[in-house]
């Protein structure tokens, strides 16, 4: 996500209004029941120093981390600290995902199968976390039907390739686009295991909020029977200052996630709330 995601999100936001569907199954539909209050992930990108990283992980409930593997993980020493990482985390009852992803990949499906085949080889890691975002490739607005179906192919050979679970991040309005026929936030659902949605708001529920950006995402992954987990950013987003918590602080995130939890109590896909990222988490002002 990093830069390209501050820039590509703004302009996709324009692209696509924030409109939902009515609120999404009752728990238990397709099998699931909503996740407990207070389920957190968190994005890692940098290269923190483990202790650092899982004993804040452990402080806030943290049960997941996506974290940043670089493709040349094996040979430029990053190894020994995704092995550290890895050893504390176990001791937390922590499960790690290895995040990777280039808008490249899209077509690139090499170098992702490459790198998803580094990830496995290396044993340390619960799944795949998936963060490619097609819209920010020219192809988008070239020729959208052929980057939306090579999207999809790569989402179908990298769950092919491997047998760990494999999470995408997708933005709240995928559902407004159709490839073919089909809705493209259903076609993903096919594909994955479950979703993060970046659903960031600085606020939780209400209008134009966390919850709300997200209700079709939720609905759909109930009747698909699969996960979908909302996500926070707390970054500095100067052009999207609604779209972050950078400003309002620790004590609003926390108030606004809560406010998530109990609203989404029979909402049955609910899989918890992500927050983006680490370095910028535990930053803010309190």
């Amino acid at each position: 996500m990093r830069g390209r995601w501050q820039a590509g999100l703004v302009s996709a936001i324009l692209m696509a209004a924030a409109t939902a569907v009515p609120g999404a199954s009752s728990a238990g539909s397709a099998g699931l029941t909503a996740m407990p209050a207070n389920t957190r992930a968190m994005w890692l990108w940098g290269d923190d120093p483990a202790t650092e990283v899982i004993a804040w992980a452990g402080q806030r409930s943290i049960s997941e981390v996506f974290v940043h593997v670089a493709p040349s993980v094996l040979t430029d020493g990053g190894l020994a600290r995704l092995q550290e990482l890895k050893a504390l985390a176990v001791a937390r009852r922590i499960k790690l995902r290895a995040l990777g992803g280039d808008p490249a990949w899209v077509h690139n499906h090499a170098a992702a199968l490459a790198w998803q085949r580094t990830v496995v080889s290396t044993g340390l890691f619960d799944g795949i976390h998936l963060d490619v975002e097609p819209y920010l490739i020219d192809g988008w607005t070239t020729d959208l039907q052929a980057t939306q179906a090579a999207y999809l192919k790569l989402l179908d050979r990298m769950r092919a390739a491997s047998t760990l679970s494999l999470e995408a991040d997708v933005p709240f309005w995928f559902g407004q686009y159709r490839v073919g026929r089909k809705n493209l936030a259903d076609e993903v659902l096919r594909r994955v295991h479950s979703v993060t949605v970046m659903s960031y708001r600085d606020t939780g529920t209400g209008p134009n909020s966390i919850l709300a950006v997200s209700l079709d995402w939720l609905a759909r992954g109930a009747a698909a029977g699969k996960r979908v987990r909302l996500a926070a950013e707390t970054g500095p987003l100067a052009d999207c200052r609604h779209c972050t918590f950078h400003e309002e602080g620790m004590a609003a995130l926390t108030l606004e996630l809560g406010k998530v939890d109990a609203a989404t109590r029979q909402t049955a896909a609910f899989g918890g709330i992500a927050v983006h990222h680490y370095g910028a988490w535990r930053t803010l002002p309190a």
